[in-house]
C-alpha cells in the first residue's frame, strides 16, 4: 500500500512539473515564426530586422535580429523631430502570404526583402529603390511601390515573386509628388482593390494620388487639398474608407483625423473632416479586421486615440485616451496581430515594442512590452 502510494505521488509530481514547464516556455510564444511575431526594423547604420515571438494573448519575447543587407538611417531630416527619424508609415511590411518580410533602407537607397522560416529569417535580396532615402512600402497582388522622400521624391514599382522573394524594377513606373523636394512625405499605400495609389504630403497639406493602370504602372499625379494640416499615416478598411491622420503641424491638443471616399479616378471626397481628439501629433493608424475602428498614436502627447467608422465612413472619436504610454513615450509606428485582437505599438524612441488587447468599444488594455532596440528604430509589421 505505501509502494502505491509513493508511486501516484511520483507521478502526480510528474504531472505538476510538466504543466509548470509547458506554462512557462509556452509563454514564450510559438516556436516557429510564422505562427506568431512581431516585425522592427532597427533602422541602423547597420540595418537590420527584429523579431519578437508573440502568444495568441500578446506576450512578447526576442527572436532575434536579421540584417537587411543595407543601412538604415537614425538621423531625422529636418523639420522632423528627431525622436522620429523616418516620419513615415509602412516602412517595414508582410507580404500578402505572410512568407516575406520587405524593408526600406533609408541610409543606403534600397529596398531588402527577407523570408520568414522556422526559427530565422533569410535574406533574399537588395535592390535600389529607383530614388533617394526610400521611408514606405506599399504591396498588392504582386505589385510594390516604394516612397522615396530624398532628393526629387518619387513614388517607384516593382513587381514582387510571392514564391521566391524576388523584387523586379518595373519600367515606366517611377512619378514625381507634386510638392516636389518640398513635399515632406509621410506614407504611400495602395486602396483596397490595387488600382489607385495614395501619398500624403505632410509639408504642402495634400493627398496624392495616383491611378494604376493594367500593368501596374501609376499615372500622374492629381492633388486633393487635405481636410487638416499635416496628414501623415493613414489606412483603408474593406470597404474602402480612407482614414487619414492630421498632426497639425505638432500645435498642442489640436491633432485630428479624417476620412474620405475615393473615386476610380483618384478624387477624394471628405467624409468627416478633421475630428480632432485634443491630443498633440497625431501619426501613424490602424484599422481594426472589423473595419469599424481606427486607432491613431499621438506621439507628442504619449497617447493613443480611437475612432469609430460607420458604414457610411464617418468618423466619431470614441476614447481620446485609449492607451496612456506615458509622457515621453513618443509612440509611434503601430500593426494588428492577424487574428484582430492585439495591438503592437512602438514606444521609447522605438526602443520599446507594447502590445495591447484590443477591446470591442475602442479600449486598448496593455498586455506586455519587450525592449532593447536602438534608438531610431522605426518601421512594425505582425502576424
Amino acid at each position: 500500500m505505501h509502494k502505491q502510494i509513493k508511486t501516484i505521488a511520483v507521478f502526480v509530481s510528474f504531472l505538476m512539473l510538466a504543466t509548470l514547464t509547458t506554462t512557462m516556455f509556452g509563454a514564450r510564444g510559438p516556436k516557429n515564426l510564422r505562427a506568431g511575431a512581431v516585425y522592427v526594423l532597427t533602422n541602423q547604420p547597420e540595418n537590420a530586422v527584429a523579431v519578437f515571438r508573440h502568444t495568441q494573448e500578446g506576450m512578447l519575447s526576442p527572436a532575434g535580429e536579421f540584417a537587411t543587407g543595407g543601412a538604415g538611417d537614425p538621423v531625422a531630416q529636418p523639420p522632423d523631430p528627431p525622436v522620429d527619424p523616418l516620419a513615415s508609415q509602412g516602412a517595414l511590411i508582410m507580404s500578402d502570404n505572410n512568407r516575406f518580410v520587405i524593408a526600406v533602407n533609408a541610409g543606403s537607397n534600397e529596398i531588402s526583402v527577407l523570408k520568414i522560416n522556422k526559427n530565422d529569417l533569410e535574406l533574399v535580396g537588395v535592390v535600389s529603390s529607383g530614388g533617394t532615402r526610400p521611408i514606405s512600402l506599399t504591396l498588392h497582388d504582386g505589385l510594390l511601390y516604394v516612397l522615396n522622400e530624398g532628393g526629387t521624391p518619387n513614388i517607384t514599382g516593382f513587381t514582387f515573386d510571392e514564391g521566391d522573394g524576388s523584387l523586379t524594377p518595373l519600367e515606366g513606373s517611377t512619378q514625381p509628388l507634386i510638392g516636389g523636394a518640398a513635399a515632406d512625405p509621410a506614407q504611400v499605400n495602395f486602396n483596397v482593390d490595387g488600382t489607385l495609389l495614395v501619398v500624403t504630403e505632410k509639408a504642402g497639406n495634400r493627398i496624392d494620388t495616383y491611378t494604376v493602370d493594367e500593368n501596374g504602372l501609376a499615372g500622374a499625379p492629381m492633388a486633393n487639398p487635405s481636410s487638416g494640416m499635416t496628414p501623415f499615416g493613414f489606412a483603408f478598411n474593406d470597404a474602402g474608407t480612407l482614414v487619414i491622420s492630421e498632426a497639425f503641424a505638432l500645435m498642442p491638443n489640436q491633432a485630428a483625423a479624417s476620412s474620405y471616399r475615393v473615386s476610380d479616378d483618384g478624387i477624394l471626397s471628405v467624409i468627416s473632416g478633421s475630428v480632432h481628439n485634443g491630443q498633440t501629433a497625431s501619426c501613424w493608424v490602424v484599422i481594426t479586421k472589423s473595419g469599424k475602428l481606427a486607432f491613431v498614436s499621438n506621439t507628442a502627447s504619449g497617447t493613443i486615440s480611437s475612432y469609430s467608422i460607420n458604414e457610411d465612413g464617418m468618423l466619431a472619436l470614441l476614447n481620446a485616451t485609449a492607451a496612456n504610454t506615458g509622457p515621453t513615450s513618443a509612440p509611434r509606428d503601430m500593426a494588428r496581430s492577424i487574428n484582430g485582437r492585439t495591438l503592437f505599438v512602438q514606444l521609447d524612441g522605438g526602443q520599446t515594442v507594447a502590445s495591447f488587447r484590443i477591446g470591442r468599444n475602442g479600449t486598448l488594455t496593455l498586455i506586455d512590452s519587450a525592449g532593447g532596440l536602438p534608438f531610431g528604430a522605426q518601421g512594425i509589421a505582425a502576424k
